[in-house]
C-alpha cells in the first residue's frame, strides 16, 4: 500500500459522486425536465464510481495524510454501495411517478447518502468516519419522510431522526474518549498502539460506546427498535437502500474500527458480538413470523441477517471477516431486489404491502413472482443461492474460532426463517386472488429486479471468486 496525499485516479469514485450532487443541484434549479434528467445523472454517477472502484482495486493508496484509503477492500465496499444505489434509483423512477411524490431533492439526497457511505467505508480517521456517517444519516432522515403528505412517512422520519441522533451521541462520546486516551483520531496511529491502549479503561469504554452507536445503525437487538416502523413507513426504494447499503457502510465502519482486534489481538469484543448475534438472529426470525405486512416482515428479517453477520465479528478470524463482506454483497442485491418487486406491486397510495394481497401474483405476473421467489429463497439461505454461501462462510468462521454453539444458533434461526420466506411464495403460487388489481411493469423497475436476480445467481454459482478476492486483500 503506497502513501500518497493526492492521487486523482484513486479519488475518482468520490469525485464522480460529489460532482453528480453538484450537477444535480444545478439541473434541479434551472431545468424543467429534472424528473427525466436527475435519475440519469444519478445512475451514471453510481455506475461510473463502481467502474473506477473496480479499476482501482489493485492500486491501494493512503490519501489525505492517512484519512482515506482507496483500492483493495475499500474498492469492494464502494462497488457494493454504488451499484446497489444505482439499482435503487432504477426502481425509484416509476415508483415516484406512480405515487406522485416526485421531488428533485430525492435524487440529490440519495447521492449524498451514498457519498457518506463510501467515506465511511474508506476512512482511516475517526473524524472522517463521523463526517461520512452524518452525511449518510441526515440524508436518510429526510428520505424516510420524503412523502410528506403521508403520516406514516413523517412518523418514520421522526423516529429515525430521534433514535439516530441518540445513537450519534454514543458515537461522539466514544470518539471523545478514544481521542482523550490516544491523543489522535488517526486509526493508523490507534492500530499501532492498540494493545497498549486497550489496557486503559477509558479507551476501552470509548470503543464500546462506538460499537453501541454503530449497532444502532446496523439494527441489531436490542438497538433495533427504530427499524420495523421506519422500514414500513418509508417509501419502498429507500427502505431497500437503508436496509442494505446503509447496513454495509456501518458494518464496514465496525470492521475498520476493530480490525487489529480481529486480526492480531485476542478478540476482547467477542462476548459483545456473540450476545447480539444470538438475540438478533432468534428475535428477528421469530418475530418476522408474526408479521402480516411484507415490509415489516423484511425489517425483522434484516435484524436477523445483521445477527448472522455479527457471528462473523464474534469469530474474529479472516474467514469470519471475509464472510461478512461476502454476505453484505449478497444481501444488498437480495434485499434491494425484493424491495424492487414490492415497489412495482405497491399501489398509488403506497398500499398493497400486506402479504395476503400477494395471493395469486404468480398468475398475474409470472415474471415478478419468479424473481420474488428467487429473492425469498436466497434470503432463506437455500443453496445454491448467494444467501446460502453468505451464511455458510460466517458459520464456518465461527466453527474455526471454536464457537460451534454460536454457529448452531445461527443454523436454528435460519431454519425458523424458512417459514416466513416460503409463506410469501405459497401465497403467490398457491393462494386464490384476494384483490384483483393490475400490475404495471415498467422497464426501469423490471431492469432493477432482473439485474438483482442475475447478480445473486452469479454470486451463488461462483462464490469462490468473490470470497478469494476479499481474502486476497485481507491477508
Amino acid at each position: 500500500m503506497t502513501e500518497n496525499n493526492f492521487n486523482i485516479i484513486s479519488l475518482l469514485p468520490f469525485l464522480i459522486i460529489g460532482s453528480g450532487i453538484i450537477i444535480s443541484l444545478v439541473v434541479e434549479m434551472i431545468s424543467k425536465n429534472g424528473k427525466k434528467i436527475l435519475p440519469v445523472i444519478s445512475i451514471a454517477a453510481f455506475v461510473s464510481a463502481a467502474f473506477f472502484a473496480v479499476y482501482n482495486i489493485q492500486e491501494q493508496h493512503i490519501l489525505f495524510n492517512g484519512m482515506i484509503v482507496s483500492g483493495g477492500i475499500s474498492s469492494i465496499y464502494i462497488f457494493i454501495l454504488t451499484l446497489g444505489a444505482a439499482i435503487s434509483v432504477s426502481s425509484s423512477i416509476d415508483y415516484l411517478k406512480k405515487t406522485g411524490i416526485y421531488f428533485g431533492e430525492y435524487y440529490i439526497l440519495l447521492q449524498s447518502s451514498v457519498l457518506g457511505m463510501i467515506l465511511m467505508a474508506s476512512s482511516r480517521d475517526l473524524i472522517m468516519m463521523f463526517m461520512g456517517l452524518e452525511l449518510m444519516s441526515i440524508s436518510f432522515y429526510v428520505l424516510a419522510g420524503i412523502n410528506r403528505k403521508k403520516n406514516s412517512n413523517n412518523e418514520a422520519s421522526m423516529k429515525y431522526f430521534l433514535l439516530g441522533s441518540f445513537a450519534t451521541g454514543f458515537i461522539v462520546y466514544g470518539i471523545a474518549l478514544v481521542y482523550g486516551m490516544a491523543g489522535n483520531t488517526s486509526l493508523t496511529y490507534i492500530y499501532a498502539n492498540y494493545q497498549m491502549l486497550l489496557t486503559k479503561p477509558l479507551f476501552f469504554t470509548g470503543m464500546v460506546l462506538l460499537l453501541v452507536g454503530f449497532s444502532f445503525k446496523i439494527a441489531v437487538f436490542p438497538f433495533h427498535m427504530w427499524a420495523p416502523d421506519v422500514y414500513q413507513g418509508a417509501v419502498s426504494p429507500i427502505t431497500g437502500l437503508m436496509s442494505t447499503t446503509g447496513k454495509t457502510a456501518a458494518f464496514a465502519a465496525i470492521i475498520i474500527l476493530i480490525n487489529p482486534v480481529l486480526t492480531f489481538l485476542p478478540n476482547k469484543f467477542q462476548i459483545y458480538f456473540a450476545v447480539i448475534a444470538v438475540f438478533s438472529t432468534l428475535y428477528g426470525s421469530i418475530t418476522a413470523i408474526l408479521q402480516s405486512n411484507i415490509k415489516r416482515m423484511l425489517a425483522y428479517s434484516s435484524i436477523a441477517h445483521a445477527g448472522y453477520m455479527a457471528i462473523g465479528l464474534a469469530a474474529g478470524n479472516g474467514l469470519g471477516k471475509a464472510g461478512i463482506i461476502y454476505y453484505l454483497a449478497a444481501y444488498t442485491f437480495m434485499n434491494i431486489g425484493a424491495f424492487a418487486v414490492i415497489s412495482i406491486i405497491e399501489g398509488e397510495n403506497e398500499s398493497r404491502t400486506d402479504i395476503d394481497l400477494y395471493a395469486g401474483i404468480g398468475t398475474k405476473s409470472p415474471i415478478l413472482a419468479a424473481f420474488m421467489a428467487l429473492f425469498m429463497f436466497a434470503l432463506a439461505g437455500i443453496p445454491p443461492m448467494a444467501g446460502f454461501f453468505g451464511k455458510y462462510y460466517v458459520f464456518i468462521g465461527a466453527i474455526k474460532a471454536n464457537l460451534v454453539w454460536l454457529a448452531l444458533v445461527g443454523i436454528l434461526s435460519s431454519l425458523i426463517s424458512v417459514y416466513f420466506y416460503l409463506k410469501v411464495i405459497v401465497y403467490m403460487y398457491f393462494k386464490p386472488v384476494v384483490d384483483d388489481f393490475k400490475i404495471k411493469l415498467s422497464l426501469s423497475g423490471l431492469f432493477a429486479v432482473v439485474f438483482c436476480g442475475l447478480i445473486i445467481l452469479v454470486f451463488g454459482l461462483f462464490p469462490d471468486f468473490l470470497l478469494n478476492l476479499i481474502l486476497s486483500f485481507l491477508n
